[in-house]
């Protein structure tokens, strides 16, 4: 069963991005769960950011699970990334992320590898870069895997990295470097830049996929854009795909009315709507 989920942004300071609310739990958890979202994606400015158990019990008194962490405030706020020329910088992002995957875990979520990446390169450097990626995703994969999450790596459009564009890049990059408990994020945003068929690539990528990201050609809502959803959603039911669906997508025109028209878009492409919802 695939399941509805909306982000959560609780950076102040990064109010622009691409999350429906940016407000605080206390306030945005309770309207997901008005809305009939099954869970939330966080995004936090660090792994300290908030108390993982009292996240939790907000949560769970509105009914909802914590479907995955955003890790991205590590390059936003703090410029870290895992492909940084200098080793120490590297280092910081490695020691970032693993406190990022530890909070996750005690709110039973997988963290999400997507910025932190780093802009990547062309030329002669790139293949350096790839190998700090693969030096930098392991140790965290089987941090990971330990504490029973698989790490998310989502690939990003070129105009953000030069690295992992495409879902078949990623998935062949794990191959090649031998990570494992890797899982891949579908953003349909980014695929809609970089690939050449979103459903060939879904059913391509096939059970790889652990999470995806819910968001128009225009990272509006689902239904502000162009994106032809219905092939998209058979080619998820195709793979058997059972995990979130999660709206990052831009709070147009306003936050609820964002929210309001993700959950129109889950239920009338990926769900049968429910009785009283």
């Amino acid at each position: 069963m695939i399941r509805s989920c909306v982000t959560v942004n609780t950076v102040a300071s990064l109010r622009e991005g691409p999350w429906i609310y940016g407000e605080p739990p206390e306030t945005a958890f309770p309207k997901a769960a008005a809305l009939g979202f099954d869970a939330v994606e966080l995004f936090t400015a660090a792994p300290d950011a908030h108390d993982p158990a009292a996240l939790a019990g907000l949560a769970a008194r509105h009914g909802l699970a914590i479907a995955a962490v955003g890790t991205g405030a590590g390059r936003a706020l703090h410029g870290l990334s895992l492909t940084h020329p200098d080793a120490a910088a590297r280092a910081r992002a490695v020691a970032f992320l693993d406190g990022m995957i530890a909070f996750g875990a005690r709110l039973g979520a997988p963290a999400i590898v997507g910025s932190m990446q780093g802009p990547g390169t062309e030329g002669p450097e790139r293949p350096r870069a790839l190998d700090w990626l693969a030096e930098g995703l392991a140790p965290l994969a089987r941090r990971a895997a330990a504490l029973g999450f698989p790490l998310l790596l989502e690939p990003l459009n070129r105009y953000e990295t030069r690295l992992l564009n495409r879902l078949g890049d990623a998935a062949a990059f794990l191959d090649a470097r031998g990570l494992k408990d890797i899982a891949l994020l579908a953003d349909l945003f980014h695929m809609n830049i970089e690939e050449t068929s979103i459903p060939d690539a879904i059913r391509q990528a096939g059970r790889r996929i652990g999470h995806v990201h819910f968001a128009d050609s225009n990272r509006r809502p689902v239904g502000f854009g162009h994106l032809d959803v219905p092939p998209l959603a058979g080619a998820l039911r195709e793979t058997g795909y059972a995990g979130y669906v999660s709206a990052e997508a831009l709070p147009y025109p306003d936050p609820d009315a964002a929210a309001a028209q993700t959950i129109r878009a889950f239920r009338k492409y990926l769900s049968d709507p429910l009785p009283g919802r």
